[in-house]
């Protein structure tokens, strides 16, 4: 599986299956150093429209952003124990679409991503991120349960 691989990415919420799916990334990683690994959040846009007239929505918009830096900070200490090169990303945009438009404008060879994530940031990947992530992306997709 890995012989033909150089780009993994992980869909990471800080649920336990995002976790489990980056542990599983981390020992695919572990398996060929020239593997890079990449690690995405997604923090949904901002539609002020559907809060108070957006004082509401910038302060949770920022709040959700606060959250996301402290989960990749999390990330980039687990990532120290791999050689392999790693990035972590913070993504603007509708999870789904965010992982898929990632992956293929970053010739990523494999999506990692739990079945559910309902952990860290509840709205972010939902059993509907993961199904729509599978049916779309142009890259294999690991589903980890």
């Amino acid at each position: 599986m890995v012989k033909d691989m150089s780009k993994i990415v992980v869909a990471y919420d800080g649920s336990e299956l995002s976790k489990k799916a980056l542990e599983r990334a981390i020992y695919l990683a572990k398996r060929d150093e020239k593997l890079e690994l990449n690690v995405i959040t997604a923090i949904p846009r901002l539609i002020p429209a559907v809060y108070n007239y957006g004082v509401t929505a910038v302060t949770e918009h920022e709040a959700k952003l606060k959250n996301a830096k402290e989960i990749m900070l999390e990330v980039e200490e687990t990532l120290n124990v791999i050689p392999n090169k790693t990035e972590t990303y913070i993504l603007d945009g509708n999870p789904a679409q965010a992982i898929e438009e990632f992956a293929e404008n970053n010739n990523v060879d494999l999506i990692v991503m739990g079945s559910r994530g309902l952990g860290g940031i509840k709205e972010l990947f939902l059993g509907s991120v993961s199904h729509h992530v599978v049916q779309k992306a142009k890259c294999e997709v690991f589903i980890v349960k």
